[in-house]
């Protein structure tokens, strides 16, 4: 039996809090069901793994469970608001180089089958590439968050031991973020994307493509006298107006994340005036990709004009009407931890005066040959989705400012992910959501050389080093310190240029309880303590 020294270090705590322990302001009443918004149909079915989108990572939450998750019931997510899911606890050792989780004893799969720590080597096997591994994923997004762990060891079926191969804190955030559940070593990884075998509090009853996912109330759930909810109903309604109109004459319950405007939910408001409307943050940020092993993006300067070209602010107004704040490559306070505040940003391309940046990506523009007389023209790329349209929009009316002239080209969600990965594109009008508040969940996935998530391609030695440092700094202080000269090179590089952080005005309808939004729209949804009175 191995024996394990637990390390007293910062941020390195036991937890042992349980989820049955919070308090109510009301009694939950067990029963009921829910409809719940959906923009579009899961195109990755249930395999979350395999995709980079909320619509299937959100519909998908009540089927699985994490080692770890966020606490449901607070918006703010943070290693303090950590809890426990198929780990009992765990405990950083040796200076952050050993974590370890001591897995539940009671809990089974949809089809019966007990959980161990087999089911939890197999995922991160798979996830991570490892030699040993027993499956391979069609697409893996997030290879590069699990590229510092060594060994997975099933220590006994309820011990599980990842092994890093230097410190890493930030693990354990990106462990508990929605795109991290745990597949079961005895289905086919591909099966998830018609089904769901997992361990969450419901399971899939059916899945009509384009209409609805239905779910039941899972009867072996761990937590007992949990979920509260009988039955719950994910609805894909794709038209933006039709979907306001549901939620608003009370078809729908709940929102989808991070599709509620700050002008649609002023409009329900004032239409139904019970309705519940919470701004959160998204961590979600409107940003510019370009193809930079591509001409005409090969030439920075080109690349640094178009972030010079666009008028940040004038985009937060014009397109989501105050529904955004500035960030570089981290969204800042009060809606994200570790962002740059505005004063850091002025000098940076894109956040001075408007007429200024454009005179800079005019002369830029020059430079490389090109005039508003004799223009550049590209194609631009967007999801044939409405947010995503009307940034792209707002952008191409930037760009023709300076001498780009882009023509628009929208493409389906199913196609979207592998034509970026791939690289079959000029440059493109993207949102980016980051799984987790984290800098090493979104620098090693977005901006790393040679991850599949960097759409830009944008490959630099001196910023793998500045990631790596920041990644392994125990010192938070210290860290923030590194990670602003890191966000502002970036900007500088013109390597992904970010327009702004979305906001999100999540809607729900009052007899529904403790559905409670976070400041990510990917990490809440479980379901497991949500109820309804009516």
């Amino acid at each position: 039996m191995m024996r394990f020294r637990i390390a007293a270090a910062l941020w390195a705590a036991v937890a042992v809090t349980s989820l049955a322990t919070n308090a109510y302001a009301q009694t939950p009443k067990p029963g009921g069901h829910l409809n719940i918004m959906l923009r579009e149909d899961l195109s990755q079915g249930f395999a979350v793994h395999e995709t980079s989108t909320i619509s299937t990572s959100y519909p998908s939450l009540p089927c699985f469970n994490n080692l770890v998750f966020f606490d449901q019931l607070k918006r703010t997510e943070s290693l303090e608001t950590l809890v426990p899911e198929l780990a009992e606890k765990w405990s950083w050792q040796d200076n952050f180089r050993n974590l370890v989780f001591f897995l539940r004893k009671d809990v089974k799969w949809h089809d019966g089958k007990p959980f161990t720590s087999r089911d939890v080597k197999f995922t991160f096997d798979m996830l991570r590439e490892a030699p040993e591994a027993q499956a391979k994923l069609r697409i893996n997004p997030r290879k590069d968050w699990y590229a510092n762990i060594e060994a997975v060891e099933a220590a006994d079926p309820h011990t599980v031991v990842f092994r890093l191969k230097r410190p890493q804190p930030s693990l354990l955030l990106m462990l508990a973020s929605g795109y991290t559940p745990i597949y079961a070593a005895h289905v086919p990884p591909a099966s998830y994307r018609t089904g769901c075998v997992g361990t969450g509090p419901f399971k899939v009853k059916e899945w009509r493509k384009g209409e609805y996912v239905d779910y039941v109330k899972n009867p072996d759930y761990f937590i007992k006298g949990r979920p509260y909810l009988d039955t719950l109903r994910y609805v894909v309604i794709e038209n933006r107006g039709t979907r306001v109109s549901a939620l608003q004459a009370g078809k729908l319950d709940v929102s989808f994340p991070g599709e509620t405007t700050k002008t649609a939910s002023e409009q329900l408001k004032k239409a139904v005036p019970q309705l519940v409307v919470t701004p959160v943050g998204q961590t979600v940020s409107d940003n510019i990709i370009m193809n930079v092993k591509k001409p005409p993006f090969d030439n920075p300067k080109i690349r640094l004009a178009v972030s010079y070209a666009i008028d940040r602010r004038g985009l937060i107004q014009a397109v989501h009407q105050g529904g955004a704040v500035l960030g570089a490559s981290l969204a800042p306070k009060p809606w994200g931890v570790w962002g740059l505040p505005e004063p850091g940003l002025q000098p940076l391309p894109g956040y001075g005066k408007p007429a200024d940046m454009k005179d800079k990506a005019r002369k830029l523009m020059a430079e490389a040959g090109h005039t508003p007389e004799k223009p550049l023209k590209v194609e631009i790329v967007t999801r044939a989705i409405a947010v995503y349209v009307d940034m792209t929009s707002f952008v191409i009316n930037e760009l023709k400012q300076v001498g780009i002239e882009a023509t628009l080209k929208q493409v389906e969600t199913a196609q979207w992910h592998a034509m970026a990965t791939r690289g079959d594109y000029q440059i493109g009008a993207n949102l980016t959501g980051l799984g987790v508040d984290d800098p090493d969940a979104n620098f090693y996935e977005n901006y790393a050389c040679g991850s599949p998530r960097n759409y830009s391609q944008y490959c630099n030695e001196t910023v793998m080093k500045m990631i790596d440092q920041q990644s392994q700094e125990l010192n938070p202080q210290k860290r923030l310190e590194m990670l602003a000269a890191l966000q502002k090179k970036l900007e500088e590089d013109a390597a992904r240029p970010i327009l702004d952080w979305k906001l999100d005005y999540f809607t729900v309808w009052p007899h529904v309880h403790n559905m409670i939004p976070h400041n990510n729209i990917y990490n809440f949804g479980r379901m497991t303590d949500v109820w309804r009175d009516k």
